[in-house]
């Protein structure tokens, strides 16, 4: 892992971030999503980079086998220790989503939430993906999240941080090349990563054998409100902002205008 995101992880609440600001939203949709194309429980769930469990735990309250591999040690040690108490996961362990330790046609599902923004070079990517196709069952769902090639000049402008050169800069790289770099002190800038083109996504993974994938905006252009937790605590503001991001999930014009989007396709 690079030593940058390595350095993020340890030292950054990511256990937490979904229970926070937007990504309350980015949590409702990617569980949609999910949900909206599974088999039935009980399948087998491999989530690969899934951080201290956030998605593992739930799918696996829903019935579902489920094993949690990450890169960070410690959320994984994290993870065990939020599994007192609930329904347990089938494994958790600290693995590289480009050579996994589970044997060929092992699952119904991969999620890869979050290793094809961290492999910053497209070969990475490829073997991530590769190692997703050898895992799964023949007809096994891949989920794969990435982060629009668009995220940071659209925070920058809803934060209204393109006044810190430094920010306005890695906006300039993020938009020229997709490849992010946070050389500050900001944790809030985020950490190394590599922002796709929507297209370039679905790219990606249908060069890597799968069928028909398809990409989804998650939270659509709802994001960028400055009071997404308020919204999603009132039952009519919540449905308004899930029903556009729902109407909008497949809009080519307007794709990359959400902070993450997810490809869905199958191995065939």
């Amino acid at each position: 892992m690079d030593d940058a995101i390595a350095n993020y992880y340890a030292n950054t609440a990511e256990e937490d971030r979904l229970a926070q600001g937007a990504a309350l939203l980015e949590e409702a949709r990617t569980r949609e999503l999910i949900q909206r194309h599974v088999p039935a429980p009980p399948a087998v769930v491999l989530d690969v980079g899934g951080g201290a469990g956030a998605y593992a735990f739930w799918l696996a309250e829903l019935g579902y086998h489920v094993h949690l591999v990450d890169a960070t040690p410690r959320l994984i040690d994290e993870a065990r220790r939020r599994s007192v108490g609930r329904r347990p996961l089938a494994s958790s362990s600290v693995g590289d989503a480009r050579a996994l330790e589970f044997p060929d046609n092992t699952a119904d599902i991969v999620l890869l939430l979050g290793p094809l923004y961290h492999l910053t070079a497209g070969a990475d990517r490829a073997n991530a993906l590769a190692e997703a196709n050898r895992v799964l069952k023949r007809a096994g769902w891949l989920f794969g999240a990435v982060i629009s090639r668009w995220a940071s000049a659209l925070d920058g402008l809803s934060r209204d941080l393109l006044q810190d050169p430094r920010f306005a800069a890695i906006v300039k790289r993020d938009l020229a090349e997709g490849q992010h770099r946070n050389p500050t002190e900001r944790s809030d800038y985020f950490t190394t990563a590599y922002f796709h083109q929507p297209t370039e996504a679905v790219t990606e993974v249908g060069a890597a054998g799968f069928r028909d994938p398809r990409i989804y905006a998650i939270e659509g252009p709802g994001w960028l409100l400055p009071d997404v937790p308020e919204r999603m605590r009132d039952p009519r503001r919540r449905a308004d902002l899930l029903e556009v991001a729902r109407s909008l999930e497949s809009e080519p014009a307007l794709l990359g205008a959400s902070a993450h989007l997810l490809v869905v396709a199958r191995k065939p």
